[in-house]
Order: structure tokens, then C-alpha cells, then sequence
């Protein structure tokens, strides 16, 4: 008895510590309306549907039980039964209790599941657009009519498990009789099961009339789409008519059951029920099968075409592609003026040389510092003001917390110590110095550069996975240096106390921890911090909310925040295909790379907006939903439901919009959409000639789709560069290139969200991304480099294969890595350019340009990083100085070519570090001495270039170091 009651109390805490917990997170994150609004929603629909079920089954067994005849027949049969009837008479009403809390745990439990369903019937606001063929509000078919069919099928279950109940009840109790002699069942028992089924058929009558609506959400197969939605031809007219007639022949059915309570007799409704089943067949199935045979196959294209153009438009009304631009482009250029060409093309596009999905380990291996500290596999592209306070693509991550990298894993160390990443890395995105290494604008350890001061601390991140337990005795390790170890103790207000023992003792049980609730690292001010993840946090406070696949940060206002993009979707727009977003976000990096998560892996939706922007901060974990599609009827719905936990567009400072972008993964479904949806009329949809498809990525050997990529690049009829996400399509089962479609992914501008499609001729043909790889890879020259650049153990790896719209034609840029020697991080060597058949593999992006046109630019070239030359300089000794560095730098480069020649190259970066040295020193007394305003610019400049300085002497040692491995180089 002690075992048993000990084993209830310790299942009752059990689940007491996962309630207890689960509100305490929520409370610490300001989002309890959440929890509250969800758990009394589930606790309502399981007491009503579960007590509504059991009232049902157990008012029909009481019925049939109380229907019982006064005296069974004399047959084996009820002799047989009369021992069950023996056995079972003093547990009666256990047995009926027993029962029916048995079926209304089952029926409460299906429907506390269906709470999304309740909360967008309850909260559901209009639409304002009204399907084509039954021109009812879309809300209808998006919030009322799935709730209409949730209750329906809960209607056919309660009929189905009442009629199966009062059968069995009646069987037992000589109501039914098998092998008896004489009538079948009684005059109570033939009414009573005949108003059961009667009432399953009435059920079934009011099915028939809900799928005439359904025809509208009905997704099929059809040649011109694999997820065709909505009515065809032969849905309108014969599905259509079909369930109107067999809806009215149900509800006659119907009545013939119910008039077997004053008929007595089974003779009508057996009739009226097997006239249902064959018109159901004839009417239901035949019928439209003869008229999609001898209608609609011999004029397939005249019948459908009307369908097909309500469709077309539900469709790109749906995913809002709509308004996408679709213009003629050439594909080749008109102008003959090569110095032009090579002037436009600067400006055409700030071309980013470093792949964000390649450097991860450069990033490591340079600026990793600690082994507790590690880097996402994929960076994020940004943009941050550069010193003249012009926007500058930037590739940047966080050096979050990585607990594989600890010196030693234990429970302290693990929970207590290592709780936390430290600071931002960030690069230009155009550029690479002179080793092949990224351009740091945020560097070191703690970080600084450009982004200015900020907490750097991180202790919510896309790596930070397990828990920690922070602000109490035991101290933090920030991170070590030359004078010790530097600890801190997390001074936010997230997470949970642990002062109080019950929460001790909850989490102890809720994290199988025993330790949590007894060890003495735990103390005043403690606090527990778990869902750290920005993906888990967004998810956890709005899970009505579809989560963008890749969260990225962002340096705002002295805080790091993560930005999440999250989308509101439904399944029920009428007449608009189906996509399963699992598969449309699905591309080369998310299947090479587990940490590029797709949305929502199995979900088929037909209407998607991104609603709402969210933001969690690094450092304390707060949440903030902001909203962002103010026209959204699916996020004003459930912003009905959860008021108070989605702030509104106004809210969002300027510092974070200019950190916002268009999101990854809606551009992927609404390109993978744009394959077919981008033709306008139902006959050339129909043909298929039309049809694209995204190309394979070809810069690796995955086979998945090429994933689109974030540049600054001025699109034909744009006066400025903007901030775009791209991506190219070739002709289905074809490789040259059929479309480039962009879209302003800049928020705060007014043509953000804007998607331009340009469409090259078909009469020509445009080389696409893998016959561009592939005349890369066949080139004599290029592959005689390249295999020189495999030699000994190095690695060849591609960056993103980049197109640029330029002057009629299409650019192609790529840059290759290499990974050599012992080190086994990429550096940049070579740049790969190609427009219009002609092709150039050169160090740099302004030498591969140059030969591809012909040509140098006219215009000012910028300056080398570790070799900026401040203008405007009148000191003749800071002059001379840096003339000596640009000598130099220049042997140095030399040296490289030639051999390459460590010995030449050590003491020409010896010479330029020395010579940088004495301008500085100069400039520095200028300054002192009365420079005034012009030095003083070139000293602001010189200034400004110590990170790149700071940078090449780093990777001049490193390079020193590795003098006698070539591959290292």
C-alpha cells in the first residue's frame, strides 16, 4: 500500500513539475496569456466534447438497457448470454461509468488537439474576398469550414460508438437475437437503433452538403499541376450536382429511418438506404467519370480553361505574387563601348566575394579564440554603414557557446561556468586582403571595430541548446587574456529562480536533474535559462505562428538581437494550389548542412503571408512579435485570440528596420510558385510550354536546388543598388537560362517585398548556371589553375555562383577557395567571371573584370586592404612612408607570384609593416604639431584602416609560420 500510494504521489508530481514549469517559463517571459489562453482553450474542449461523448454512449446503453424485453426467448442463445447477464448484474453501473469515461477520455483528448481550429472559428475576421463559384467569404472556407468538419466527424463518431453501444446492450439483453426463434429484435429495439441510424444518415446528409463546398479547398491531381485546388470542369458540373441530389436523397433516407419509430418495420429505410449507396455510386462516382471520358478529354483545353484562370489568379493572390513584375530582357548585350560595359558593371552590383555558406571555418580558425566559442556553419549576410555612411554588404556571425570546445566537461563546467557565447565577427562582404582572408570590420576577442560598444554577451543563440543556471555563487567565464581569467555573473531578468525549493524540486523532475534540487552552486539569485534557441523561443510564445528556417542577428541600439521571420498560413484559400513547405524550402544547404533548418517539414498550405517580424534578444532572451503585414486576416485573427502579444508595425525603431530583410524561405516557395504561376492565361498554363524550373546548386554535388542569395545589385530601371534576394530559372528538363527573378528585400523602402522577373527570349539561348560552371570547369587554362591549386592535399571549393543583370546581358561571378595544408580553412584565391562567353580567372574581382571587358575601370579604384593610402597628405615624411608601403605591399604581391617566394614575401611584409609604422608615427606628430584639417582627414583614414592593419600583421605571422608548406599558402 505505502509502494502504491509513493508510486501515485510521484506520478502526480511528475506531471505537476511539467504544469508547474512549463507556466513558470512562460510568466519569466512575459507571455502567460499564452499559456493561459491555450490551456483553458484545451481544458474547455475536453470536458464539453469528452462529456458530450460520454453522455452519448451512456444514455443509449441506459436506453437499451432499459428497452430490454421483460423475458428473453427460451434458445441456447440466451442461455449462453445469461451467464454474461449474471456476471456483469452487480457491477452495472461501474461497468456503464467504466465505459463511457473511457470514450469521453478518448473524445475529449482528439478534441482538445483541434484548440487552433476553435481559437480561428471563435476570433475569425473577414477576408474580403469571396471565392468564384460560391461567393462566400474566403474566412468561410480558411476559419468556419474546418471547424464545420471537425464537428461533423465528431457527430458520426458519437452516432458510430452509440449505435455500436446499444446494439451490443440490446444483444445482451434479448433485444437482438441471432439464432433465436422468432422476430429478429423488438419493436424497442428496431426504434431505437433506427433513430441511431437515422441520425448517422442525417449526419451524412449534412456531409454532402459541406463537400460541395469542399470542392472549392479539394486538392487533385492535374497535368498542368500536381497540387491543383479548387473545382475543374467536371466538378461543377457533376460533382457539384451530385451532392445536391445525394444530399437530398440522404435526408429522405433519414426520415425513413426516424418513421420506424411509428412503422415498426425495417422494410422503407433498408430501401431508401441501399437507393443512397447506389446513387452514391452511379451519381457520386460513374456519372462524373463519363463526363470527364466523353466531355472534357476530346476539348480538355476549351472545358478547363475557365477553371484554370480562377486558379491562376486564387493562386498568385495567394502566395502574393501577384503584383510580380514579368518584363522582356535580351540576354545579351547591345553595346559595343567595352569601357562602359566595364563602368557599369561596379555599379551594377556590389558584388560579395565572400560566400557566407564557405567561410564559417575561416571565421573559426581566425577569430575563434577560445575552443568554448564556435561559429555557425552558415553566416549571415547583412548591411552596416561603412565610416562614409554608405550601406556595406557585410558577412557576420556570433561566437556563441560551444561545449564540445570545453577543457572539461562536467556538470558545473557544463551548466554553471560555460554558460555563454561572447561577441560578433563581421567582414565585408567585397572584399578579401591580400592572403585570401576576410576584411574583419568586428574582430578580436572582445570584439571591436565598427559596430561600436554593445553587450556582447550571448546567451540565447541558434548553438545554445542545453540549459545553464546563472546569477547565483558560481561565477561565468567570459573569456581569458594575458592578465586571467575574466568571469562575470548574468545580471538579466530572464529565465526562472530557483531561491524557491518547489521550483527546485519541479525542475530536478522536469530535467531528470536530481542535482538541481540539492547542490549548493545553486543559491540566491539563481536563475535557470532553457529554450535558448531563437527558433524555440518565437515558436514557444506564438505557436500559431510558422517559423522561418534561419534566424540571423543583428547589432541594434547596444543590443544583439536575433531577427526571426515568422508567417501565418491556411490550407484553405479556395481554388489556390497546395505546396508542402517542407519540400519548396528544401535546397542545396539544407541538405548539406544540418543546422539551415526548412519550415515546418510536412505542412501543405495554400496561403502564406510573412506577418509578423520577431526579435529575441542575446543577452536577456526577451521576445518581442511585431507586426508586420497589417492586412493579414489570418494574424488579425489570431491577434483576436491572443491580444497584447503582437505590438503593431509602428512599434519597430528605424535602427531595427534597417536590419530587416525579406525572408529566405518565402522567397523559395514563392519562386518554386513562380515556375508555372508566373504565365497569366489559362492556355498557355495549360500547355506547359511555359514551364521552369529551379536550377540544381552547381557548385556542389548534392543535386538539391540552387538556394537564392542576398546581394546589393541595381535591377534594369532602378536608379540605385538595392538590397535583393535573387535566384535564377532554367526551361523544365533544360539547362540555359530562362529567367532572373529578384526581389527588394530592403525593408522600410517603398518597392520592398517587389519581385521582378526578367524573361530571356526563347528563340536564343542564354547559358544557365551549370553550363556556366561547366565552361568554368572546361576551360584549358582555368583547369590547368585549378588542378595546380589541387596540388598536394589542398581543396577546391566554389562560392556562390552569383548573376548580375548587366546592359542586356548576365553576369557571372564565383569566387574559389582553397583549403591547403595542416590548417584546412578556405581562403579566396581566385575570382571566376563570365559574360557573354568570355571568361577570366584572376586573383581579384577587379583584374577578372578587367580581362572579361577588355578593359579597366575609369573609375577610382579602391584601395587595397593593409595597403590604404590616406589622400590628401601634406607631411613629406608621412607621403615618402607611404610610398615605401605601396613599394612594399607590391614586392610582396610579386612574391607570391613568383614561386612562390617566402623568403621575398617575409621581408616585403616586414618592409610594409615598418613603413606603416613610421606614417603613423608621422601622421601622429603632424597632428600634434598643427596638421590641421586636411592631415587630419588622412589621420581619420589611417586610423580607420588599424583593423586591416591589425589583420595583415596577424595573417603575415600565420603565413611566416607556414613558409616552407606551399599548399599552406
Amino acid at each position: 500500500m505505502t509502494l502504491g500510494v509513493l508510486a501515485v504521489l510521484g506520478m502526480a508530481f511528475t506531471m505537476f513539475a511539467g504544469f508547474w514549469t512549463d507556466w513558470l517559463w512562460y510568466r519569466s517571459v512575459h507571455y502567460s496569456s499564452v499559456f493561459t489562453t491555450t490551456l483553458t482553450t484545451k481544458i474547455g474542449l475536453f470536458f464539453v466534447f469528452g462529456l458530450l461523448m460520454a453522455v452519448a454512449v451512456g444514455l443509449n446503453i441506459w436506453l437499451a438497457h432499459r428497452l430490454r424485453p421483460p423475458l428473453s426467448a427460451m434458445s441456447m442463445e440466451q442461455q449462453s448470454l445469461d451467464r454474461y447477464r449474471m456476471a456483469i448484474a452487480p457491477y452495472k453501473k461501474w461497468l456503464l461509468l467504466a465505459i463511457t469515461a473511457l470514450v469521453g477520455l478518448i473524445a475529449g483528448a482528439s478534441a482538445s488537439s483541434q484548440w487552433r481550429i476553435w481559437l480561428m472559428w471563435v476570433n475569425g475576421v473577414p477576408f474580403h474576398e469571396k471565392d468564384p463559384q460560391f461567393h462566400l467569404d474566403v474566412a468561410f472556407y480558411a476559419f468556419d469550414l474546418p471547424w464545420y468538419r471537425f464537428l461533423l466527424g465528431f457527430g458520426f463518431a458519437a452516432a458510430i460508438l452509440s449505435l455500436i453501444a446499444a446494439a451490443l446492450t440490446h444483444y445482451l439483453y434479448g433485444g437482438l437475437r441471432v439464432t433465436s426463434p422468432g422476430a429478429r429484435a423488438t419493436a424497442a429495439a428496431t426504434g431505437h437503433l433506427s433513430v441511431l441510424l437515422g441520425i448517422f444518415v442525417a449526419l451524412k446528409a449534412v456531409a454532402y452538403w459541406l463537400d460541395r463546398y469542399g470542392l472549392a479547398v479539394k486538392s487533385s491531381d492535374f497535368k498542368a499541376t500536381d497540387n491543383w485546388t479548387g473545382l475543374r470542369y467536371v466538378d461543377a458540373n457533376a460533382y457539384l450536382p451530385a451532392k445536391t441530389i445525394l444530399f437530398c436523397i440522404a435526408v429522405i433516407c433519414a426520415l425513413l429511418f426516424f418513421a420506424t419509430l411509428w412503422r415498426r418495420t425495417w422494410q422503407l429505410p433498408v430501401i431508401g438506404f441501399g437507393l443512397m449507396v447506389l446513387s452514391a455510386i452511379l451519381i457520386g462516382g460513374l456519372y462524373p467519370a463519363i463526363v470527364q471520358k466523353f466531355q472534357v478529354q476530346p476539348n480538355e483545353q476549351a472545358k478547363e480553361a475557365p477553371y484554370v484562370q480562377k486558379n491562376l489568379k486564387a493562386t498568385r493572390e495567394a502566395y502574393g505574387i501577384d503584383d510580380t513584375e514579368v518584363s522582356e530582357y535580351a540576354g545579351k548585350s547591345a553595346t559595343t563601348d567595352k569601357a562602359k560595359l566595364r563602368d557599369e558593371a561596379n555599379d551594377a552590383a556590389s558584388i560579395r566575394i565572400l560566400d557566407p555558406n564557405i567561410v564559417s571555418p575561416t571565421f573559426q580558425v581566425l577569430q575563434q579564440m577560445k575552443n568554448y566559442y564556435g561559429f555557425p556553419t552558415n553566416l549571415d549576410v547583412d548591411r552596416y554603414p561603412t565610416k562614409d555612411g554608405k550601406e556595406q554588404d557585410t558577412v557576420l556571425g556570433l561566437r556563441e557557446l560551444n561545449l564540445d570546445g570545453i577543457p572539461k566537461n562536467n556538470w558545473i563546467n557544463d551548466h554553471f561556468r560555460y554558460t555563454h557565447g561572447f561577441g560578433v565577427v563581421a567582414a565585408k562582404g567585397t572584399e578579401a586582403n591580400a592572403n585570401g582572408e576576410p576584411v574583419f570590420t568586428e574582430y578580436d576577442l572582445p570584439s571591436q571595430g565598427d559596430l561600436g560598444t554593445y553587450e556582447q554577451r550571448v546567451y540565447y543563440g541558434e548553438k545554445t541548446t542545453t540549459y545553464s543556471i546563472v546569477g547565483g555563487p558560481q561565477k561565468e567565464i567570459d573569456y581569458s587574456d594575458d592578465d586571467g581569467e575574466k568571469t562575470t555573473s548574468y545580471r538579466g531578468n530572464s529565465g526562472v529562480n530557483l531561491d524557491n525549493p518547489i521550483n527546485r524540486a519541479a525542475y530536478a523532475v522536469a530535467f531528470n536533474e536530481p542535482q538541481i534540487l540539492y547542490s549548493g552552486a545553486i543559491g540566491k539569485g539563481s536563475r535557470i535559462l532553457y529554450n535558448r534557441t531563437p527558433k524555440e523561443r518565437v515558436e514557444a510564445v506564438a505557436p500559431w505562428l510558422t517559423i522561418d528556417g534561419d534566424a540571423y542577428p543583428a547589432v541594434v541600439k547596444g543590443r544583439i538581437q536575433w531577427i526571426v521571420d515568422a508567417y501565418t498560413t491556411t490550407n484553405g484559400y479556395p481554388y489556390s494550389s497546395r505546396t508542402t513547405l517542407g519540400d519548396t524550402t528544401a535546397d542545396s544547404l539544407t541538405a548539406t548542412n544540418n543546422s539551415r533548418a526548412v519550415v515546418a517539414q510536412q505542412n501543405q498550405v495554400n496561403y502564406i503571408r510573412n506577418s509578423v517580424k520577431a526579435t529575441v534578444d542575446a543577452y536577456t532572451g526577451e521576445v518581442k512579435l511585431y507586426q508586420w503585414d497589417t492586412k493579414d486576416p489570418v494574424l488579425k485573427t489570431w491577434m483576436k485570440a491572443f491580444p497584447d502579444t503582437v505590438q503593431p508595425k509602428s512599434a519597430i525603431s528605424g535602427d531595427l528596420m534597417d536590419h530587416l530583410r525579406y525572408p529566405q524561405d518565402l522567397f523559395k516557395v514563392q519562386r518554386e510558385l513562380l515556375t508555372r504561376y508566373h504565365v497569366t492565361d489559362a492556355e498557355t498554363f495549360l500547355t506547359g510550354s511555359e514551364v521552369w524550373q529551379v536550377p540544381d546548386d552547381p557548385t556542389n554535388k548534392s543535386g538539391n536546388a540552387v538556394p537564392p542569395y542576398y546581394l546589393s545589385m541595381k535591377m534594369p530601371g532602378q536608379d540605385r543598388q538595392a538590397f535583393s534576394l535573387s535566384t535564377t530559372f532554367t526551361p523544365n528538363g533544360r539547362y540555359n537560362l530562362s529567367a532572373f527573378m529578384s526581389v527588394d528585400a530592403e525593408a522600410g523602402t517603398s518597392d520592398y517585398g517587389k519581385i521582378r522577373i526578367l524573361k530571356l527570349p526563347t528563340r536564343t539561348t542564354v547559358d544557365g548556371p551549370k553550363q556556366v560552371q561547366s565552361q568554368f570547369n572546361s576551360e584549358q587554362d582555368i583547369a590547368a589553375a585549378i588542378k595546380l591549386l589541387k596540388g598536394g592535399d589542398s581543396e577546391v571549393e566554389y562560392g556562390n555562383l552569383l548573376t548580375v543583370p548587366l546592359d542586356g546581358g548576365l553576369l557571372y561571378v564565383e569566387p574559389v577557395y582553397v583549403r591547403g595544408g595542416g590548417l584546412k580553412y578556405p581562403l579566396l584565391r581566385k575570382v571566376l567571371v563570365t559574360y557573354e562567353g568570355r571568361t577570366a580567372f584572376e586573383n581579384t574581382l577587379g583584374e577578372a573584370l578587367d580581362k572579361v571587358f577588355g578593359t579597366k575601370s575609369s573609375a577610382p579604384k579602391p584601395p587595397e586592404t593593409g595597403t590604404t593610402v590616406p589622400p590628401g597628405t601634406s607631411d613629406p615624411t608621412v607621403k615618402q612612408a607611404l610610398e615605401d608601403a605601396q613599394k612594399a605591399f607590391d614586392a610582396g604581391q610579386q612574391a607570391l607570384k613568383d614561386g612562390p617566394d617566402w623568403d621575398a614575401y617575409a621581408k616585403a611584409q616586414k618592409d610594409l609593416q615598418d613603413a606603416l609604422k613610421r606614417a603613423e608615427e608621422a601622421q601622429a606628430k603632424a597632428d600634434r604639431t598643427g596638421g590641421k584639417n586636411g592631415d587630419k582627414a588622412g589621420s581619420g583614414e589611417q586610423d580607420g584602416d588599424k583593423a586591416g592593419e591589425k589583420n595583415s600583421e596577424k595573417n603575415n605571422e600565420k603565413n611566416s609560420e607556414q613558409s616552407g608548406d606551399k599548399n599552406g599558402s
